[in-house]
């Protein structure tokens, strides 16, 4: 009897330890599953010559880095081209250029396949920027033409400064629940060869309002807009993408050769614009 008790109490006791543990090892367990990114992000840069890119690229590695985990997803950057390959991009849901553009014919088809295949980008600024003849000429018929198709870059405004901009269309991910025109961080407004309104592809998400011109202080005057129908922001319907002009930083250029190279102006600093830029980050890396 006192036998059948002891053993009893032994099956109990180690019940209760098996129990604890399994318990223990499902919340571990679901800790880790709670955590775990739902996305991940790779960002490409080159940051190199012009300083206000430079500042803009150190901006948005810390500010992606910062927003990740608030809106669970992981992210990484790289200055090294060559991890644009088809191998390193199949673990990332979302490719971001910062700056520049791939250069060589390998990266260039990697990213092609990347895209055609269904995968997610953004790009900033510079990124978009060519022209015959120059350090970055149209030499990339495939991503000038048809996947941003807005060709050669044309001209632009000076100096970086805010604009409002006018949402062309609310109902895309991207641009809902946004007002109507906002004011914008500091920027170089670029203007293009193709006008974007005459390509079925392409989808205008946000433009220059009318109210903004002038637009840029000089001092030549073909750097002031004073007229004109300006695309900032826009998607090709064909792939899952969003281009964004804005990623110039302003910086004090009238001491350049001061070794400080200081920062006049950022581009994530203004709520509304950085939420269009996570709504168009949640919209090209959510699974459906």
């Amino acid at each position: 009897m006192i036998q059948f008790v002891f053993n009893n109490r032994r099956k109990i006791k180690i019940y209760f330890v098996l129990s604890y543990i399994l318990s223990f090892c499902f919340q571990i367990q679901s800790s880790a599953q709670a955590k775990s990114p739902a996305f991940k992000v790779i960002a490409f840069y080159t940051a190199k010559n012009d300083q206000a890119h430079i500042s803009f690229v150190c901006e948005a590695n810390n500010w992606f880095s910062k927003i990740a985990a608030e809106y669970n997803f992981s992210y990484d950057s790289t200055n090294d081209w060559n991890n644009l390959n088809t191998r390193f991009l199949s673990h990332y849901k979302v490719v971001i250029f910062l700056d520049t553009r791939p250069d060589s014919l390998p990266q260039r088809k990697a990213f092609q396949k990347y895209m055609e295949n269904g995968g997610g980008w953004i790009g900033f600024h510079f990124s978009a920027f060519a022209l015959t003849p120059s350090d970055f000429p149209q030499n990339w018929d495939w991503y000038h033409e048809e996947f941003l198709a807005s060709g050669q870059y044309v001209s632009n405004t000076w100096r970086p400064v805010s604009a409002i901009l006018r949402v062309e269309d609310s109902t895309h991910p991207a641009t809902k629940h946004l007002p109507v025109t906002f004011k914008s961080s500091p920027n170089e407004w670029y203007r293009w060869q193709h006008d974007l309104r005459k390509n079925l592809s392409i989808k205008i998400l946000l433009s220059i309002d009318s109210s903004s011109y002038p637009l840029g202080t000089g001092p030549k005057p073909y750097e002031i807009w004073h007229s004109g129908y300006y695309p900032v922001v826009w998607t090709n319907k064909k792939y899952k993408m969003i281009y964004f002009n804005m990623g110039h930083n302003d910086i004090d250029y009238e001491h350049k050769f001061d070794t400080t190279n200081k920062t006049l102006s950022y581009t994530f600093n203004n709520p509304i614009q950085d939420k269009l830029i996570i709504n168009a980050l949640l919209w090209l890396g959510e699974n459906k």
